[in-house]
């Protein structure tokens, strides 16, 4: 009944980012040397582990309310981080915007990035009030509502698909990728959203890209409002790092990989072999197994704490908090991944030669 206690590590990235928010001067920049330093170099050291579950207890684990705990309750203090945010910044003027205000907000959009949308990426693919509605309570907190369409309805469908914004194709750098993910992501969620009041004959109104627009824009009145320019841009700042951490796991999630089309113009069906799988220990726990990505496309509903490795999918050379700062630099990036892909499809073509 303990073994979900690991995830509760993810309760350190709150707790650096609120120490640099009051104030805590050797904590500025704690949170992001954690996340890119210090979490790259557990990962290479730490050995992996992978545990397989009989049906059984893949039943049993799932139904044990206990892993929904921290899901739910880092959304409180992800609300409270955004609020100590606003409180603290109000005062800013122009000449407190350095280093220090700089490495705070990095930090706190670390926060929004990995439970403002990853554990809103957990919870969004459950059915229930509960955890739709919490999973659009953590977007909102970063200013990325329409991921839960899109995602759910763009993103897995298409995936490693010319057809999906969301997937990064061969050669491309995570610079355009950003540019490609975020407004290929918003205008699919649009066109998504269309298609589903057209077909269902509804009224304009009941199109939930208008209600997340609108809740957006009235957080970020009220914040302006309440709380002033500087805290505003500081929101704003800390949710489109955020937003560029997820996309840049994105990038990384499908690098170069491709699904086949069939004879009749439809593509092959979703396998673990379309994902990037990663069993580093400490990316896993942090973020939920979201490391685990080929068994999570391949089957979108299972709960995190149930998710397998596949051993036999295409694995990231290093953890993910490693792989994301190697992607930042195009030239290192394309020379170990190039190789890699490259690698894993001709281990594929020889597998398929001494199986004919």
């Amino acid at each position: 009944m303990l073994s979900f206690v690991p995830y509760c590590t993810a309760f350190l990235f709150p707790a650096l980012a609120y120490g640099a928010l009051v104030g805590w001067h050797q904590f500025h920049w704690g949170l992001p040397f954690v996340a890119f330093v210090l979490l790259p170099l557990l990962d290479q050291v730490l050995p992996e582990f992978s545990v397989s579950f009989s049906k059984e207890e893949e039943k049993q684990r799932s139904a044990q309310w206990l892993y929904d705990v921290p899901l739910y309750a880092l959304l409180p203090v992800q609300w409270f981080i955004i609020y100590t945010l606003c409180v603290e910044t109000a005062s800013m003027n122009l000449e407190d915007f350095n280093l220090a205000w700089l490495g705070t907000v990095f930090g706190v959009g670390i926060c929004c990035g990995t439970f403002g949308i990853n554990v809103a990426h957990e919870l969004g693919h459950r059915n229930g009030r509960l955890p739709q509605l919490a999973s659009k309570a953590y977007l909102l907190s970063s200013l990325y509502m329409h991921f839960i369409i899109e995602h759910n309805f763009g993103h897995h469908r298409h995936v490693a698909t010319k057809n999906d914004p969301a997937t990064s194709r061969y050669n491309q750098t995570v610079y355009a990728f950003w540019l490609q993910s975020t407004i290929g992501s918003w205008n699919s969620a649009w066109k998504i959203e269309q298609t589903r009041i057209t077909k269902k004959s509804l009224p304009w109104w009941n199109n939930q890209m208008w209600h997340f627009v609108s809740i957006q824009a009235l957080l970020l009145i009220m914040i302006g409002l309440g709380f002033g320019l500087f805290a505003l841009l500081s929101f704003v700042s800390a949710a489109i790092t955020g937003i560029l951490l997820l996309e840049t796991i994105n990038y990384l999630e499908h690098y170069g990989l491709e699904r086949e089309q069939t004879s009749n113009g439809r593509f092959e069906r979703v396998q673990p072999h379309h994902s990037w799988n990663c069993n580093r220990s400490v990316g896993r726990l942090v973020l939920f197994e979201l490391t685990r990505h080929s068994d999570h496309h391949a089957h979108a509903k299972r709960p995190y704490q149930i998710l397998k490795h596949y051993a036999d999918a295409p694995q990231l050379p290093a953890g993910y908090p490693a792989m994301m700062v190697l992607s930042l630099f195009p030239p290192l990036w394309f020379a170990v991944m190039n190789p890699a892909l490259d690698d894993y499809y001709t281990e594929q073509v020889d597998l398929m030669f001494k199986q004919a």
